[in-house]
């Protein structure tokens, strides 16, 4: 009795142990840890080793490598073993065929049989070995393709990061505009104390401070949502905090000057996984040519087999019945394609325009390559140019706001000139941050195809 119950305690141990142990496993894979302060390196970063899209291209690789293992596989023989056993009932005895005597009473006759058969594909025409290139090719650009899922993956973590980086600015810009609203709206209220000021000139400067409001919280808002983008990106849950790291950007860094179009095209060419990719995908179509046109060869194959029987109504032993009864086989059997209703051709016909749509997706997919490094040198380029200007017209807009803001607050200015004036320097500063970060945007992403990493840091 003690023993029984001894044996059921350290069985429950056992479960509630077991248990613990899948749970804080479960724990510890769900525990990533995450950086305090979000830099668009460590953004990157995260993101290579959690995002679901690159995971996902991991896992088709390593089905395709379980097709390779069977391409493989098909180079050696196969064999396999079978067995059956059977009751045969007579009720009414005999041998169970017409015409023969009758005998009283019923019979049950058991009987078993055992065998092995093996068979080996000696030829095919080269298909199984070419069938091993094609799936190791798969493989290769399946691994392509999971370096272009991390690209494209690093280029979205890229826009994402630097549009929260400029809708943090534009928060800043915006905290500025209440603040002078609010200065502006103070000094109209002295105006209108001292009557150099009517009340109607009051309600416009008290709605243009709302107005400023509304668009500060609407401008966070933005920034809100471009925070739940990237942590989309990131596989973050919602309430995830994510303080942004914000780095000094300065002019120097705005207006870098550009690499040549030709030059970063020749260096992405040469790394660019979806170009090596479309290559690969090349010959693979020529191989599966090669693969197809194997169908008009004939097919050698060397087959064995062996087996035996038993049966309960025989006078000999179980053992001397499966002695006398082994009987082995060994052949080869050649079979010669002749004619197939045009199915092996058809095959060959629709490979060799699979093959010619390959090489045209290649040419297609290197167009598009430079197409995409032409805009993003030519918006760079315009943008840089834009920033410039941007930043000259903002330092003029300045002074003539502070000189009308001023008149202004001596009562020399009325309130249209001054609403006018503000919001020519909110554009301004709107037009500096939007060239600001778009030129470096494009500058990162020719970093990109340049072959150097992406980093603002």
């Amino acid at each position: 009795m003690k023993t029984m119950k001894l044996f059921r305690i350290t069985v429950l141990f056992m479960v509630l142990f077991s248990a613990s142990a899948t749970l804080l496993a479960n724990q510890l894979a769900d525990s990533v840890v995450k950086p305090t302060h979000w830099t668009l390196s460590s953004c990157i970063d995260y993101a290579m080793k959690n995002n679901i899209t690159i995971k996902k291209s991991v896992n088709t690789l390593q089905q395709s490598r379980v097709d390779t293992k069977q391409a493989k596989a098909a180079l050696f023989p196969s064999l396999s073993a079978s067995t059956s056993q059977g009751v045969t009932n007579q009720p009414f005895g005999g041998n169970g065929s017409y015409g023969s005597s009758f005998n009283s009473g019923s019979t049950n006759t058991y009987s078993g049989s055992y065998g092995a058969s093996a068979s080996w594909l000696l030829y095919n025409g080269g298909k199984n070995r070419e069938n091993i290139q094609y799936e190791q090719l798969l493989n290769k650009i399946d691994e392509l393709n999971i370096a272009t899922s991390r690209n494209d993956i690093q280029i979205s973590i890229t826009k994402a990061y630097l549009q929260i980086l400029y809708a943090i600015e534009a928060i800043k810009i915006n905290e500025n505009t209440v603040a002078t609203s609010k200065a502006t709206l103070d000094r109209g209220n002295e105006l209108l104390s001292a009557g150099k000021l009517a009340k109607p000139d009051v309600a416009q400067l008290e709605s243009q401070y709302s107005q400023d409001k509304y668009t500060l919280i609407q401008s966070q808002l933005t920034l809100s949502d471009d925070k739940v983008q990237l942590k989309q990106l990131l596989e973050l849950q919602g309430s995830d905090e994510m303080n942004i790291d914000v780095p000094t950007l300065s002019d120097d860094e705005v207006l870098t000057p550009l690499p040549s179009i030709e030059d970063v095209y020749q260096t992405a060419l040469t790394f660019m996984p979806e170009i090596k990719g479309s290559g690969l995908s090349t010959e693979a179509a020529k191989l599966n040519e090669k693969i197809a046109k194997t169908g008009l060869s004939p097919t050698v194959s060397l087959n064995a087999q062996v087996e035996t029987g038993n049966n309960n109504q025989s006078s000999e032993g179980l053992f001397k019945q499966l002695k006398n009864g082994w009987s082995n086989y060994l052949g080869v059997s050649v079979s010669i394609p002749i004619f197939d209703n045009r199915s092996t051709k058809s095959t060959v016909e629709k490979a060799r325009l699979a093959t010619e749509s390959s090489m045209l997706d290649e040419q297609d997919k290197k167009k598009t390559l430079y197409q995409t490094i032409e805009s993003i040198w030519q918006n760079g380029h315009s943008y840089q140019t834009q920033y410039v200007a941007a930043k000259e017209k903002y330092k003029s807009t300045k002074v003539s706001f502070d000189l009308v803001n001023e008149q202004f607050n001596l009562g020399m200015k009325n309130i249209v000139e001054l609403t006018t004036q503000k919001n020519d320097l909110l554009s301004a500063e709107q037009s500096v941050l939007q060239a600001k970060y778009m030129t470096i945007l494009n500058a990162e992403l020719l970093k990109f195809y340049n072959e150097q990493k992406i980093t603002l840091n």
